[in-house]
């Protein structure tokens, strides 16, 4: 999940290609990544635009100006460049997250929390389909799962790093972590409900609980 910036910043294997979960085809030419960024820029902008419920297949493929037959060696159907563009958004978190957790020189639980969600809101602000896709729809199933697998392994790579940089005790239960993550997550999704930019005090709020609720395993 997380690249290594420091002793102290959860080390990750390599970013997987591009939309690898949604890919039925993934693509080894530089021709074939920049037209699949393509499909899922186009679809981006689609659902940011006019919601996830106005996405097809046909549209996308006019909005990037490829034939569809092109969108079908890639994709099997808009539900597999739903998560393609989920896939890449929280590949962007995470790197978000290494990268500004390199950046604190005092660390401890409460800071580990606010950078992290810190981190998630920023990429929110760039990326917006996210916001439609996961904090605001879910009913896609395959959507809905990736993201609870990116919880999951949100939950044991935080709670690992914060045991071992002596953060938390090691009785910190994994499912504490989990349930402090998901915390969070229902945070964002109230935060963000009705407006991109999302609710300020709600984020604060957010950070706030999840924090007063992991302190109680800190060292």
């Amino acid at each position: 999940m997380f690249a290594c910036y420091s002793p102290f910043v959860p080390a990750v294997t390599s970013p997987p290609p591009t939309g690898s979960v949604g890919l039925r085809r993934r693509p080894t030419q530089a021709r074939s990544r920049e037209r699949v960024e393509r499909i899922l820029d186009a679809a981006s902008a689609i659902v940011v635009g006019h919601g996830v419920e106005a996405l097809s297949t046909r549209d996308i493929a006019a909005s990037a100006e490829i034939p569809i037959a092109s969108l079908y060696q890639y994709f099997a159907d808009r539900d597999a460049i739903l998560v393609a563009l989920v896939e890449r958004d929280t590949l962007e978190m995470d790197e978000q997250v290494a990268l500004d957790l390199a950046a604190v020189e005092d660390l401890s639980i409460v800071s580990l929390v606010e950078t992290t969600m810190r981190a998630y809101v920023k990429v929110y602000a760039r990326r917006p389909d996210f916001v439609e896709i996961w904090l605001r729809g879910r009913t896609n199933a395959a959507v809905h799962e990736f993201g609870r697998q990116h919880n999951r392994r949100t939950a044991a790579e935080l709670r690992a790093f914060a045991i071992e940089a002596g953060l938390a005790r090691a009785d910190l239960p994994a499912a504490a972590a989990e349930l402090a993550v998901e915390i969070g997550d229902r945070c964002f999704q109230l935060a963000y409900e009705s407006d991109l930019a999302g609710n300020d005090y709600l984020v604060e709020q957010g950070i706030a609980m999840v924090s007063s609720y992991l302190r109680g395993f800190s060292r």
